[in-house]
């Protein structure tokens, strides 16, 4: 298989296509959005609370022992998680609890850890 065996060499633009697809492009903002979100993801700590609150919601002490971690380390994850919306919390008397933001995280993040374990079987 050479390098350049997936270079488009045709001239011609398929001028439907690339209309059909620019009138449903979103605008920029949109896609820094989405790219700031997965950055948030793409990051091994933040998949493991991810993991962790998709058995249960916790608090930071509770995730701070199943991650090996300090809380202050837990609460600046769960922050940077917060500001995106892959998590919420809610206070119970001085206990704040966190849990997935809703059920689109379990799914985007399900759905990865599905393909991962299928591509690679790990």
């Amino acid at each position: 298989m050479s390098k350049n065996e997936f270079i488009c060499d045709c001239n011609m633009v398929h001028e439907e296509m690339v209309n059909d697809t620019l009138s449903k492009m979103p605008e920029n903002n949109t896609f820094e959005t989405l790219a700031g979100f997965f950055k948030i993801m793409g990051d091994t700590t933040r998949c493991k609370l991810l993991f962790a609150l998709l058995q249960n919601e916790m608090c930071v002490c509770d995730l701070a022992n199943v991650l090996s971690m300090t809380k202050s380390s837990i609460s600046h994850q769960l922050s940077k998680m917060k500001d995106v919306g892959l998590v919420k919390c809610r206070k119970e008397g001085k206990t704040v609890y966190y849990s997935l933001d809703d059920d689109h995280i379990s799914e985007i993040f399900e759905v990865g850890l599905s393909h991962i374990n299928h591509k690679y079987g790990v």
